[in-house]
């Protein structure tokens, strides 16, 4: 990424409201959030303390999956929209730490998270990593500038980890993951998971932050998120809520909160 278009990216950010990446890079302990998105994450915290969790539990589940598709399902390829700001183990890591020769493509339109790019741009000499600024909501550009890296004539792994949420009901969420589903090669895998509107202090917290961001939040019923797996053959355990996908050791601790459920599905 040259300097131009990384003052491009800077003249973009906007600090004065929330942004969901902001937010989300807070509660996960990280500086890349402004005064706006401290303030939006406390009043969040204050409503459902448990969401910081919930942001970990997001985290978790996407090393388990990646980990997963490099290793038993010998994916090494993958496509991860709504990245989010750059933490520790992001796809290309997790990744090519099971499979050194995986390419990864990362599409977000934040353009603070463009500005971070550089940060996701590494790789081992043996793989390929590529950054995309494209909106979820255009599945074309986001398949287009994809394939300058990925081969679509081989398996590739479409990562969706809390961003259908970002996707109102009048965009067709369902159908924008269909677009990009189905232009996957046979043996694809989609790995997806979102925020449900089933625990009622998720909902307010939810609706808090809605009043003031930039982008707002959907949250979805457990039924709505598992329609997005239609037509694909589920991984066990299923959908599921995200700390019961095949947690470390088998073991789920019953205190976890449940305010989100995720899936793995493989395309015939």
């Amino acid at each position: 990424m040259d300097d131009d278009s990384t003052q491009s990216a800077w003249d973009r950010v906007d600090t004065t409201k929330p942004h969901s990446a902001r937010v989300w890079d807070y509660m996960l302990g990280g500086k890349n959030n402004y005064q706006p998105d401290k303030e939006a994450g406390d009043t969040i915290l204050a409503l459902f303390p448990a969401f910081a969790q919930v942001a970990r539990l997001q985290r978790e589940f996407l090393i388990r999956s990646v980990r997963f598709l490099a290793g038993e399902a010998g994916i090494r390829q993958f496509l991860d929209i709504g990245t989010g700001l750059p933490t520790a183990n992001n796809t290309h890591e997790v990744a090519q730490a099971v499979a050194p020769e995986s390419r990864i493509v990362y599409v977000d339109n934040d353009p603070l998270v463009l500005v971070h790019a550089r940060a996701l741009l590494t790789s081992t000499p043996e793989g390929a990593t590529d950054y995309l600024d494209a909106d979820v909501r255009d599945p074309e550009r986001i398949l287009e500038g994809a394939a300058r890296t990925l081969d679509f004539d081989q398996p590739i792994a479409l990562t969706m980890l809390s961003i259908a949420g970002q996707v109102t009901d009048a965009d067709d969420p369902k159908g924008i993951v269909q677009r990009l589903v189905d232009r996957l090669p046979s043996g694809s895998y989609l790995a997806l998971s979102d925020g449900t509107n089933t625990n009622p202090a998720l909902v307010t917290a939810v609706a808090s932050y809605n009043a003031n961001a930039a982008f707002p939040y959907n949250l979805r019923s457990p039924e709505a998120i598992a329609s997005f797996f239609e037509g694909l053959e589920l991984v066990e355990p299923g959908v599921v809520p995200t700390p019961h996908w095949r947690p470390e050791g088998g073991v789920v601790n019953p205190a976890l909160p449940l305010s989100a459920v995720c899936g793995v599905a493989r395309k015939r």
